[in-house]
């Protein structure tokens, strides 16, 4: 009798964890938060940055998974996660890092000294490697910060050009895009990690998103400059780059036309996808010039955050900052939109833990 009171309570104390949300959404036990969808939410001036999660099956879904497992908000402005082993590191440019675990969320340790406004992360065996603006009125103090991983702390600092932002590691290298900050640069990073010499690979203005395709070849979305405000404007063109890593050559350069700015690109198996006015292209690697016809339109009113996984796109809505997001799940064979749900405050990025 005994065993079946406290089978019962066992029972009830799950449909508890898996109630819904105050938002509507069902939630998926605190504490399972493998074999899904992570959706880091950067917040805004009035609202807090905060991290969601959706079921790989898309059947469940949670806002505010790190508030709910540690009682305390993201802080301000939510940048970007990186995974690593079992770990994840929550990069907010307050100047610390949250690490935690990636399957529960709860934090482990917090990152702060040595940080002045952090971007993005990669890692290599033990140790991590954080773009880091400085101060972002300040064009010559940008750098790339070294995290022993053991300690998380950070060791040492590699000073690189402005605005640095994507950071990759491949091979015993780093790459690292560099929008420019509040300006606009046009360079590429490429650092040896054995010494940390520097080299730099010139692309077209305002480079970001970067993917390693399936050749092995690096390749790169600038957005361009579109600097309208400015008298005289300074408004420069788009591309699509490819870089040799064997000697960091220039394979192709696919340039947009005058007034295209696109500025989100994921990539799989062999094919980049890029946003344009509301439109998907596809971009294959051996390609020669870009698409002319898109693939299918998008419903969102401010694309904000681009992934694609397994015939999925995943696009987020921002809408106009004041609200939840909106991530959408597009069918890519029929461009069908499949899937909605409610995810944090100017949702931009999308993990598959």
């Amino acid at each position: 009798m005994k065993k079946i009171i406290l089978s019962i309570f066992a029972m009830s104390l799950f449909i508890v964890s898996c109630s819904s949300d105050d938002d509507g959404t069902t939630s998926e036990p605190l504490g399972a938060y493998e074999d899904g969808i992570i959706v880091s939410g950067e917040g805004s001036f009035s609202l807090p940055s905060s991290v969601s999660f959706i079921s790989e099956d898309l059947m469940t879904s949670e806002n505010q998974i790190y508030f709910n497992a540690n009682n305390e908000t993201t802080g301000g402005y939510l940048q970007s996660i990186g995974f690593n082993d079992d770990k994840a590191y929550i990069v907010v440019q307050d100047g610390t890092i949250k690490v935690v675990n990636r399957y529960t969320f709860e934090k482990l340790a917090t990152i702060s000294t040595g940080l002045s406004l952090p971007r993005y992360i990669a890692f290599e065996d033990n140790t991590a490697y954080v773009s880091d603006w400085g101060d972002p009125n300040d064009t010559t103090d940008d750098y790339i910060a070294v995290i022993d991983l053991t300690s998380n702390t950070v060791i040492s600092t590699i000073p690189v050009s402005e605005g640095p932002e994507q950071i990759l590691e491949e091979s015993d290298k780093l790459y690292v895009s560099h929008k420019g900050g509040y300006n606009v640069n046009n360079v590429i990073s490429v650092i040896d990690t054995s010494d940390n010499s520097l080299e730099t690979i010139t692309v077209n203005d305002v480079p970001d998103e970067m993917f390693i395709d399936e050749s092995g070849d690096l390749l790169v979305l600038s957005s361009g400059a579109n600097q309208y405000w400015l008298t005289p404007a300074v408004i420069t063109d788009a591309a699509i780059t490819r870089i040799n890593l064997s000697d960091n050559s220039i394979i192709s350069n696919l340039e947009f036309p005058s007034g295209e700015h696109p500025s989100l690109m994921t990539y799989e198996d062999g094919i980049a996808y890029y946003i344009l006015n509301n439109e998907v292209y596809s971009l294959v690697d051996n390609a020669t010039s870009l698409p002319t016809t898109s693939l299918f339109n998008i419903t969102a009113s401010n694309a904000y955050g681009l992934s694609v996984n397994d015939n999925q796109l995943f696009v987020t809505d921002a809408g106009g900052f004041a609200a939840n997001s909106t991530l959408l799940v597009y069918d890519i064979s029929s461009g069908t939109e499949t899937n909605t749900f409610s995810v944090g405050v100017g949702a931009s990025k999308i993990y598959f833990n």
